[in-house]
């Protein structure tokens, strides 16, 4: 009787143990979880060495540490990775995500949602998957439509090949690389979209670029030059005299001679021709050296998000520096140091008109790709920047002396 009962105490002993084994695992993988979340991102790699410098486990054991590693492994809570130095690494898995796994019913399913789920944002072509599992065809669809109907994937085209079948987990959104990012719509880089958006950086930052300098009156005078056959006097009586005049000689309507003046006190002799006072209009001046006011990328990502342009859209900060660079490519802007930050403003011009550049203020007079501004010293004549000039030359249909631009330039349009 001895014996029965020392071989029925055996077995219950055994049970007791592997039950506070098991229980054991379970504190210490949450143990373990809790301190990888707490020092590294999702993202971060941990090794063995790792692992053990944690010191979440207190049962010093390397095997004990394996064996709540892969009870980790197996609750999908943790995932294998290569490691930097090409060793064996873990990284964690949100525990909503590896909820996840347990809607797989059956392991064609787990593997298919395994293979997607590392892909990552990128996702994974259909044909690509289906080869690295070795699944038959007609399994790898199964697979995929039970994933389909339970939404934990989803299908979208990639920009580099539309034409493929692209899955990715229906809880992540694909990449900027996959999508093309905000730049395109319906896999179709959207120019007009990008336009729109460099036009509205180039006049933000254009007005923060410049003050304004109101146009009025100026204080310089232009002489009103007599013209060949003008009778000369003032404004009201400068006339052109007839061709009877000029060959009689008869100058009776002439206005009279001014009478002699004594210059001896240092008079000033009245001018026979009359004066005008030269129009100007608003401009844009360039700012003083050491101003610290020019707008960086994140002062332009908050115009462009207060603007209302980008409604449907979420522009990074990244994003508008993409932005920034190509208008900085193309010579329309650069970079000045603002204190310990980067700032950007229009190249430097003697003057800039004070139209906007998104908003034309005359029709037809919007370019695409070229803002309506003056231009260096060296080229802000008309003849700098004229669009004939290979044509321009007197006798021709386009010279000098009746040269439109000039009128306009000079303000007298």
């Amino acid at each position: 009787m001895s014996r029965k009962r020392a071989q029925a105490v055996v077995p219950a002993a055994d049970v007791k143990a592997e039950d506070e084994a098991t229980s054991k695992v379970t504190i210490y993988k949450e143990l373990l979880y809790d301190s990888m979340q707490a020092n590294g991102t999702a993202e971060r790699l941990y090794n063995q060495v790792d692992l053990q410098d944690l010191k979440a486990i207190p049962d010093p054991n390397i095997l004990t540490l394996l064996q709540v590693v892969q009870e980790l492994v197996n609750d999908k809570l943790l995932v294998p990775c290569t490691g930097r130095d090409g060793g064996l690494a873990w990284k964690w898995r949100d525990a909503r995500e590896a909820e996840k796994y347990k809607q797989c019913t059956t392991p064609e399913q787990k593997m298919v949602y395994q293979m997607i789920d590392d892909s990552g944002s990128d996702g994974v072509w259909s044909q690509t998957a289906q080869k690295r599992l070795g699944m038959h065809e007609n399994i790898f669809k199964l697979a995929i439509k039970q994933l389909l109907g339970k939404g934990l994937i989803a299908q979208f085209k990639s920009v580099e090949n539309p034409n493929k079948k692209m899955f990715i987990k229906a809880s992540i959104r694909p990449s900027e690389k996959a999508t093309g990012g905000p730049w395109y719509t319906d896999q179709y880089l959207d120019e007009a979209f990008i336009e729109d958006l460099e036009r509205v950086i180039y006049d933000f930052v254009k007005q923060r670029s410049a003050y304004r300098s109101r146009g009025g009156p100026s204080t310089s005078s232009r002489t009103l030059q007599p013209k060949k056959g003008i009778i000369k006097g003032g404004e009201k009586v400068a006339r052109k005299r007839t061709a009877n005049e000029i060959s009689t000689g008869d100058n009776s309507d002439m206005p009279p001679k001014p009478a002699a003046i004594d210059l001896a006190d240092n008079a000033q002799a009245p001018t026979a021709v009359a004066t005008i006072a030269a129009p100007r209009k608003d401009v844009l001046l360039p700012l003083p050296a050491g101003y610290m006011g020019y707008p960086t990328v994140r002062d332009i990502a908050r115009i462009l998000s207060q603007s209302g342009i980008t409604t449907n859209t979420i522009l990074s900060e990244e994003d508008v520096q993409k932005l920034v660079d190509v208008l900085e490519f193309d010579g329309l802007i650069e970079r000045i140091k603002v204190g310990t930050k980067i700032g950007y403003r229009t190249v430097r011009a003697v003057k800039q008109s004070f139209d906007q550049w998104a908003v034309p203020t005359e029709p037809g007079k919007q370019e695409k790709g070229i803002p309506d501004q003056y231009g260096t010293p060296f080229n802000e004549v008309p003849c700098g920047r004229c669009p004939v000039f290979d044509l321009c030359e007197e006798g021709g249909p386009v010279a000098p002396s009746n040269c439109e631009y000039f009128k306009k330039w000079l303000g007298q349009e």
